[in-house]
């Protein structure tokens, strides 16, 4: 028992003569069991030649194609209180249906006629406006007719300058007369007065020579006078016309500080228009948000702002939707090891959750309950959980998605790479390296040149 003595009991001892012996030690059996380890090895080596595809799995959950076919959330740009509901959770709307009413909640915009009276008010500034146009053009009339008087004024004050000039050569013209005259009468006086002292002219003629001198006399201290006067009526007309420049540039300038002073007003009045206008049309879109319309076709989710009366800010969620049409999708999420094997255009299996589904990872062709899709989009960045996004669509030449599948459930993919050996897929497993990189064929020379 203890196998202490070199004897060997199997060639001392004949077991084959006891039944138990006999049943143990028949050499057919070792004969069939060798033929089914044979055909087992043959079969396995068969295997293990076979074609595998090699596929990068994936987990993701349906969504829909394009962003505006995903379930949103419709939010209120104004803070308000909850008034009315006209839907509830599950109804259908079609878009532009009104799903709540809501009221303002801030004091400037509490007056229920806040449009109507800001409408009153910009036609009363409108009006204004209206005023300052006419007030401008009424200077700018009167401005045009001083400018007008003025002239006719300086022509007429240069006309008496002028006749105030001729004035003073005429009164030279008889002043010079004058002198001669005065010239000529002291001569003959003295010559009156010479034959008077002689004896050969009268006293009488001699009183008549001095009053005919002293009257010419008279006349030259007269005829200077009127030259005086004329010369000062020139200087008073050169008076006269700086005065009238004075007087209507004082005038004109006048009118144009007003004139200025409407249009500033004029401006100012336009600037609170189109301010106004701002306000009255800022008001108006205001009011036609307190009705929360729906922003397409769709299904009422959940409301998730309930009750009457509640408040609520600006950006606050008020009530889900989902839109009635849209393209199903599946996002599902590859390991950044497995990004570089990823291209669009490139065939995807998918197995959807609640549909029974029978899966060979590198036969797609004996899987059951899997439906075809093709990669549509690739996100550039990770994901936070690691992964990065992959956008599939249905496969236009596979079998149609089923009808019924919902936007949120999970989904599985195998995305379809390269076909290889099993043996050198087991090889691959066993020492964890990625799967064969390869490009597309649509891909260009220079992939054709890496595939190489």
């Amino acid at each position: 028992m203890l196998n202490i003595s070199p004897n060997k009991l199997n060639r001392t001892v004949d077991l084959s003569k006891y039944k138990a012996g006999e049943r143990v030690f028949h050499k057919r059996h070792y004969k069939r069991f060798n033929q089914f380890l044979l055909a087992f090895s043959i079969i396995v080596l068969i295997i293990l030649f076979l074609p595998w595809t090699q596929t990068i799995s994936g987990k993701g959950y349906l969504t829909t194609l394009t962003p505006d076919q995903r379930p949103q959330t419709i939010q209120s740009p104004i803070p308000g209180r909850i008034e009315k509901w006209f839907v509830r959770e599950g109804d259908f709307v079609k878009k532009g249906d009104t799903i709540l009413f809501i009221s303002e909640v801030k004091n400037e915009y509490f007056d229920p006629r806040l449009v109507e009276r800001t409408g009153m008010q910009l036609k009363a500034k409108e009006m204004s406006v209206t005023s300052y146009q006419e007030k401008v053009k009424a200077l700018n009339t009167q401005i045009s007719a001083l400018n007008q008087e003025r002239g006719l004024k300086l022509q007429q004050a240069k006309n008496k300058l002028l006749q105030s000039k001729l004035k003073v050569q005429s009164d030279s013209i008889d002043l010079e007369a004058a002198k001669t005259n005065i010239t000529i009468a002291q001569r003959q006086y003295d010559r009156v007065v010479q034959l008077q002292s002689e004896g050969l002219k009268a006293m009488t003629d001699t009183e008549e020579k001095r009053l005919k001198l002293q009257e010419t006399q008279a006349k030259l201290i007269s005829q200077e006078n009127k030259l005086l006067a004329s010369k000062n009526d020139v200087i008073n007309a050169q008076v006269e016309i700086g005065r009238v420049q004075a007087e209507y540039t004082d005038k004109i300038s006048k009118a144009r500080s007003e004139m200025m002073t409407a249009q500033s007003n004029q401006f100012d009045s336009e600037a609170q228009v189109t301010k106004l206008e701002n306000e009255y049309t800022n008001y108006e879109m205001r009011s036609q948000l307190h009705y929360i319309r729906a922003p397409q076709d769709g299904f009422i989710n959940k409301a998730l702002q309930a009750g009457i009366g509640e408040t609520f800010k600006e950006g606050d969620r008020l009530v889900g939707i989902m839109p009635a049409n849209y393209d199903m999708a599946v996002e599902t999420f590859v390991d950044p090891i497995d990004l570089p094997l990823v291209h669009i255009g490139e065939k995807i299996r998918i197995q959807f959750d609640g549909w029974p589904a029978i899966v060979f990872n590198g036969w797609p062709n004996a899987s059951y309950g899997t439906y075809g899709g093709e990669i549509v989009a690739i996100e550039t960045f990770i994901s936070p959980n690691g992964k990065y996004r992959v956008l599939v669509a249905p496969d236009p030449t596979a079998e149609e998605w089923p009808k019924d599948l919902r936007v949120g459930s999970g989904a599985n993919t195998l995305a379809l790479l390269d076909d290889v050996q099993i043996w050198f897929e087991l090889w691959r497993q066993l020492n964890g390296f990625p799967p064969n990189y390869y490009q597309p064929e649509t891909s260009g020379s220079s992939s054709k040149t890496a595939k190489k």
